[in-house]
């Protein structure tokens, strides 16, 4: 556990990359994962997240309202209900570097679905839009968010997949994220990882939640979509590279 004072500061910074992600660019969450998972501890940090990622839904949401819908949203969240479900019996049975090694996996296995796109456009766009792609994705963020709070870049991947253009796509996931997230609210507080404390804390980090959901704002109306989508792959792969071999302390 670092001192008092490092450790706001890497609070505020873990703080900040959530509404960052939530802003679009959604493989910089991973960094909040690490920075947490070596403050709190693995399990403690899902506690300390949760409602930090609440709160960046809420400041995502009204300010990309009008780029979607929920309609767009019911199609994506049962099967991200069925992941959920899933993850739910998985986290009793496995340790924390198993639960990250899954992790890591599914993301790899999503941005070599997205770099196919770029080899056989074709193959993929026809995949993509089949029930069964969209299952698998979605399951699989629904076990990704459960076991580390990790499903964005999965479920952006998987948008991206569906040729949403930029803005579409972020307006769709405040969306979902923001239903996905308050329901496992009861799973985390089952688990007694919300507490007052963590509570009180997740308060006080406001303010660079909200400087990281309107500075990535500012950010994704200026980057192209092409670098956007390179962007977006790029951190995805680091994520999963990261999951597969990091372990937290």
């Amino acid at each position: 556990m670092p001192d008092e004072t490092t450790l706001w500061i890497l609070t505020a910074i873990a703080a900040c990359c959530i509404g960052i992600a939530k802003a679009g660019f959604s493989g910089v969450s991973l960094i909040s994962v690490f920075l947490l998972a070596d403050i709190f501890g693995a399990k403690e940090s899902l506690g300390v997240a949760l409602p930090m990622l609440i709160i960046a839904d809420l400041l995502v949401f009204p300010a990309f309202r009008k780029y979607a819908s929920w309609k767009s949203v019911w199609k994506l969240t049962w099967p991200v209900l069925i992941g959920m479900a899933l993850a739910v019996l998985v986290i009793r049975e496995v340790d924390n570097t198993t639960m990250r090694k899954i992790i890591g996996g599914i993301i790899l296995g999503m941005v070599a679905l997205q770099l196919m796109s770029k080899l056989k456009p074709e193959l993929l766009e026809k995949l993509a839009h089949t029930r069964g792609f969209g299952l698998i994705a979605g399951t699989a963020g629904g076990i990704a968010t459960v076991l580390a709070n990790a499903a964005g870049p999965i479920m952006q991947l998987y948008m991206l997949s569906r040729r949403m253009e930029k803005m579409e796509l972020i307006g769709v996931g405040a969306r979902l994220f923001l239903a996905i997230n308050l329901l496992k609210l009861p799973l985390n507080a089952g688990l007694e990882l919300i507490t007052m404390d963590t509570l009180l804390l997740n308060l006080a980090m406001i303010p660079a939640i909200a400087l990281g959901v309107f500075g990535g704002k500012k950010l994704i109306t200026i980057i192209p979509q092409r670098l956007f989508e390179i962007t977006v792959i790029v951190f995805a792969f680091i994520a999963g590279i990261r999951l597969w071999f990091y372990s937290p302390i």
